[in-house]
């Protein structure tokens, strides 16, 4: 999955982005709202993680104007905490869940997930098709008896593909949603991905489309 991130703070921003991208997700990093509110408009971001104080638009300005564009993009706000008023805010404003200043990464990543699950009106932690089970805290998956943990990489497509089972995704769908910006993608590297998710849990766990791109089946 793909997170905007929104963090006028290199430090922080890159220990979030690197928190993000040993769990799993594809991260794009900018430093201001008016990127933001760009990045937001041109992409389609499953969820984005907004700092309140940030220059050039805060966060509250780029959660508004998605929202009143019909952006429907998850949004996770970062506040400070005392900021009560701004939290309240926020969320009548659209905002789907926030985290305080300071925080643990334990914390954050808890809270993407439940807002993930929410989004897909899921009522267990695990995602399923009746086939595979994905468990998105420990990036454990099962299969035909087969219960192993993913590859950060591994666990990113099986992701991408689990949350809508049946649909058909091409080789640059893939990249987009497990690759962020100015990294390096080979041009083999969704089936070698694919193949270390086959080796561990099946051959058929994940179904190749000739010429079109991979799914897994729908649900039973």
């Amino acid at each position: 999955m793909r997170i905007l991130l929104l963090e006028d703070d290199t430090m922080i921003a890159e220990a979030l982005r690197d928190t993000l991208k040993a769990a799993g997700y594809a991260v794009d990093w900018v430093a201001d709202g008016d990127a933001a509110a760009s990045a937001l408009q041109t992409h389609d971001y499953p969820l984005a993680l907004l700092d309140i104080s940030v220059p050039r638009q805060n966060g509250l300005a780029v959660l508004q104007g998605l929202r009143q564009h019909g952006g429907t993009t998850a949004v996770i706000l970062v506040t400070a905490r005392d900021a009560l008023d701004e939290r309240i805010h926020g969320l009548d404003l659209g905002a789907d869940d926030y985290v305080v200043k300071p925080f643990q990464p334990e914390e954050l990543l808890a809270r993407i997930r439940a807002v993930v699950r929410r989004r897909q009106g899921a009522a267990t932690p695990l995602l399923s098709n009746g086939v595979i089970s994905l468990n998105p805290a420990t990036r454990e998956a099962a299969a035909n008896g087969n219960n192993l943990r993913l590859s950060a990489r591994e666990y990113a497509l099986l992701h991408t593909l689990i949350l809508q089972p049946g649909t058909i995704f091409s080789r640059q769908q893939l990249e987009e949603r497990i690759y962020g910006w100015n990294e390096e993608v080979e041009s083999n590297a969704v089936e070698f991905i694919i193949h270390g998710i086959r080796k561990k849990l099946g051959s058929e766990v994940i179904k190749n489309v000739r010429g079109l791109g991979w799914l897994v089946a729908p649900k039973n």
